[in-house]
């Protein structure tokens, strides 16, 4: 085996015992589960009905971050909307384990709030480079000094200054609302990313509310309809202030010129999540489906924490049960049962089952609880996708999947992309016309093609 293919180390190993892996996947499935986040809910309000708490919303703001910049541009409209306290902090970005990629990240994040801002409403430059220390520290500084009644009309207001790298605006603001002294910001930052900590988490952009995580305007619907389930919105009945914008392509249609490639491993809850709805989209849009698999991140290297894992299958399972997509009973396929199914993968696409068969991989262990580390298990997701088990055994020892799997690695990251799932969208002449990364972003991927094909007939 290759060595980048070998074990890694680190909290999410590479291959766990056969009791770990038991153990941790059903505890996964019992916390994910409607009951149990019912459970949770109920519990947090009770708490906060018996303690005469007003409902507390804490959002963490990282100053340089373009999510952030996304999420403050709706903080006045939030505060107004719903009945809430809102308590505004500052962090610093992702630290350690949480951030294999800093500079990619950070990269990434400026690329996709340019993407995304038009579908929520919002401003975001398309040409945002990293910016001057100088404004950075001086939009800091100016937030540090806020009240938390003048946090969200505020660190909007700075947040365009900074993004277009206006100093005239950012000094005028300055003067208007004040500033701190370098060390006051500095002990914000510090006191902010200590409570996110505190809290289990590591991003910016991030809301908190009753024991549960939101992250910036792709999550803040889940959070608005939590909030008016409770009776929260003053304005019941109104579009909420963050929708999830539509992956509808309003009856245009390609005949597959176009090519969507899609970048998935068997052990992301996201792709799981996306997988299907994603090949449904592209026989509905008429475009070309490439899937490049990849094996999963700690399966190539990339580190994990636990905090940051819980949050992912915590998540993925909020997006499931939004989506109405079967998940949650689930049977960790990290290791093994991932190489196993690799190593079956270019036969399976010489059958015209690739799709087929990683589609029934996932179903199997993150929707139907199969322990795919054992023939058995192993065996139904075969024969689910249509393939033969009996000639599945003659591939079994093939390693041609692991050159495979490594091209696709090395195609996505020349893309600006680490994490799957991903999407590339190539025109006819193959050449991209976006790169994006997570199961959120398919609609990215609707309105970038409907507009293409838009253009096209004009």
């Amino acid at each position: 085996m290759a060595e980048q293919f070998k074990e890694q180390g680190g909290v999410a190993t590479m291959d766990p015992s056969h009791l770990k892996r038991w153990l941790t996947s059903r505890l996964m499935t019992k916390i994910s589960s409607p009951r149990a986040v019912v459970a949770r809910h109920r519990k947090a309000e009770q708490a906060r009905l018996k303690a005469g708490n007003p409902h507390r919303v804490d959002y963490f703001h990282q100053v340089e971050e373009g999510y952030s910049a996304l999420a403050s541009q709706l903080l006045q409209r939030l505060v107004e909307r719903y009945d809430i306290e809102l308590h505004c902090h500052l962090v610093r970005g992702q630290e350690g384990k949480n951030a294999p990629e800093p500079e990619l990240l950070a990269r990434l994040a400026r690329y996709d709030s340019a993407l995304i801002a038009p579908g929520y409403g919002l401003n975001f430059p398309m040409d945002a480079h990293e910016r001057e220390a100088q404004l950075v520290a001086l939009a800091t500084e100016i937030l540090a000094a806020q009240p938390q009644e003048n946090f969200p009309q505020v660190a909007s207001a700075v947040s365009d200054a900074l993004w277009r790298s206006d100093s005239t605006v950012m000094s005028e603001l300055a003067g208007r609302y004040g500033r701190a002294s370098p060390e006051t910001a500095q002990a914000a930052l510090e006191a902010g990313t200590q409570k996110r900590r505190d809290l289990k988490h590591y991003s910016g952009a991030m809301f908190h509310y009753g024991g549960e995580w939101y992250w910036g305007v792709d999550r803040l619907y889940h959070l608005e309809k939590r909030l008016a389930a409770l009776g929260a919105d003053r304005n019941p009945g109104a579009p909420m202030i963050a929708p999830r914008p539509t992956e509808e392509m309003k009856g245009a249609r390609d005949d597959g010129q176009y090519t969507l490639e899609l970048y998935a491993s068997l052990r992301s809850p996201y792709t799981a999540v996306i997988f299907d709805r994603a090949v449904a989209f592209a026989e509905a849009a008429g475009v070309t489906l490439n899937l490049r698999p990849v094996l999963p991140m700690v399966m190539r290297g990339v580190p994990a924490t636990r905090e940051k894992g819980m949050y992912i299958f915590m998540d993925a399972a909020r997006e499931a049960r939004a989506a109405d997509v079967p998940y949650g009973n689930f049977y960790d396929p990290i290791g093994d049962p991932a190489r196993r199914c690799y190593a079956l993968y270019p036969w399976a696409v010489s059958q015209g089952k690739g799709v087929a068969l990683c589609s029934s991989f996932l179903r199997h262990a993150f929707a139907l609880g199969v322990n795919t580390n054992n023939d058995r298990g192993l065996r139904k997701v075969v024969e689910a996708a249509g393939l033969d088990w009996s000639e599945a055994q003659a591939h079994r020892s093939d390693t041609q999947w692991e050159a495979m799997l490594e091209d696709n690695r090395q195609a996505m990251y020349a893309s600006g992309l680490w994490g799957v799932p991903s999407f590339r969208l190539l025109d006819p002449a193959g050449e991209p016309l976006l790169a994006t990364w997570g199961q959120d972003r398919l609609w990215l991927v609707a309105h970038t093609l409907r507009t293409a094909l838009e253009n096209t007939a004009h």
